[in-house]
């Protein structure tokens, strides 16, 4: 298992309102993929996975018409 800093990102859909929600965790994983289909089995989930240069694994996220996003880095 990896242990991973978790950030959740929650976009504000609202056009006048720029802020977003954002949560920080720690979290030991086999597999961060498997963990965000878990996270949210009972929503229609859509998402795309990128992997950045520093090895962040990026997922972008839209369920229940909310956009969000998940960022997990190795520690």
């Amino acid at each position: 298992m990896k242990e991973y800093e978790a950030v959740w990102e929650i976009f504000n859909s609202c056009a006048n309102n720029q802020m977003r929600d954002v949560f920080f965790e720690e979290l030991e994983l086999e597999d961060p993929e498997q963990y965000i289909l878990e996270k949210f089995k009972d929503k229609e989930l859509k998402y795309e996975k990128s992997v950045q240069e520093d090895g962040t694994i990026v997922f972008d996220i839209t369920t229940s018409g909310i956009r969000q996003r998940y960022s997990f880095t190795e520690i």
